[in-house]
C-alpha cells in the first residue's frame, strides 16, 4: 500500500491552492507553538457544521496516511474520533489523528490530536474550529496549538504545520463553494486589534471568546480592598 509523506508537497500545495485566506504562526519558543487560520464562505453555519463533519468531502489526501480521503470519518460528540481506515493486505487498520473535546453545533469543534509526523512526538496538539455567522454567510477560524517535547526544531516544524492547516482550511472553503474575497480596507475599518494581520471580520472571535465559552484569556482579579 502507498502511502503519502503527511507534511509532503505542503510548499507546492500552498501555491496551488492560493485562495482569500488568513494565516499566520501566532506564536512560538522552544516547547511548542500556534498557528491560526481564517476564512469566509457563502455557507450559512449549519452548512459549514455538515460539510466539517464529513473530512472526507474536504480534507486532503495528500496529507492522509492512506492516500485516500474516502478513509477518513469524524464523529459528532465528545469524545468521538477522526480517523481513518488503512485498508491492507492483512486486514484493516486504522489510525487516530484526533480527538473530539468539545462539539456545539454551528459554532464551535475542539480535537485534541498530534497530526502528522507529531503523532510520534511527546507533544499534545490542540485544534479549535470555530463559526461565526456574517452578512455573506460565515467566518471559519482554525486554531492549533502544540506543546511538549519533539525531536523537531520548533522554527523548521512550525511554518510547514502552519502550511498543512491552511490547506485543510482550503478544502473546507472550496467544498463549501470557495473562499469569498477579503475586503481591501478591511483593515482600515477598525482600530488595529491583536491578530489585525488576520482576517478582520475573524478577529471578532477573540473578542467573542469571553462570550461564547472561547479561550480568552480571565482578566485578573480585582482587589476589594485596594
Amino acid at each position: 500500500m502507498k502511502r503519502k509523506g503527511y507534511f509532503a508537497g505542503a510548499a507546492l500545495a500552498s501555491a496551488l491552492f492560493a485562495v482569500p485566506a488568513q494565516a499566520k504562526v501566532i506564536d512560538q519558543s522552544d516547547i511548542g507553538f500556534t498557528v491560526a487560520h481564517t476564512a469566509q464562505v457563502a455557507a450559512a453555519p449549519a452548512d459549514v457544521w455538515t460539510m466539517l463533519r464529513t473530512p472526507d468531502k474536504w480534507w486532503s489526501a495528500e496529507h492522509s496516511w492512506s492516500g485516500d480521503a474516502a478513509n477518513f470519518w469524524l464523529d459528532s460528540q465528545a469524545g468521538g474520533c477522526f480517523c481513518e481506515k488503512l485498508p491492507g493486505a492483512a486486514g484493516m487498520g486504522s489510525v487516530q489523528h484526533a480527538r473530539i473535546l468539545f462539539a456545539h453545533p454551528d459554532e464551535m469543534m475542539r480535537l485534541s490530536g498530534a497530526f502528522g509526523p507529531l503523532q510520534g512526538e511527546a507533544v499534545t496538539g490542540t485544534l479549535t474550529i470555530q463559526i461565526k455567522p456574517t452578512d455573506a454567510g460565515s467566518a471559519i477560524r482554525f486554531d492549533y496549538v502544540v506543546g511538549g517535547y519533539m525531536r523537531f526544531k520548533v522554527a523548521d516544524i512550525a511554518p510547514a504545520v502552519d502550511r498543512v492547516l491552511g490547506e485543510q482550511l482550503v478544502g473546507l472553503a472550496k467544498a463549501l463553494g470557495g473562499a469569498l474575497p477579503v475586503a481591501d480596507d478591511a483593515a482600515d475599518a477598525e482600530p488595529a486589534r491583536p491578530d489585525s494581520n488576520l482576517d478582520d471580520a475573524m478577529a471578532d472571535l477573540i473578542q467573542d471568546d469571553g462570550a461564547t465559552g472561547g479561550d480568552a484569556a480571565p482578566e485578573p482579579d480585582e482587589d476589594p480592598d485596594p
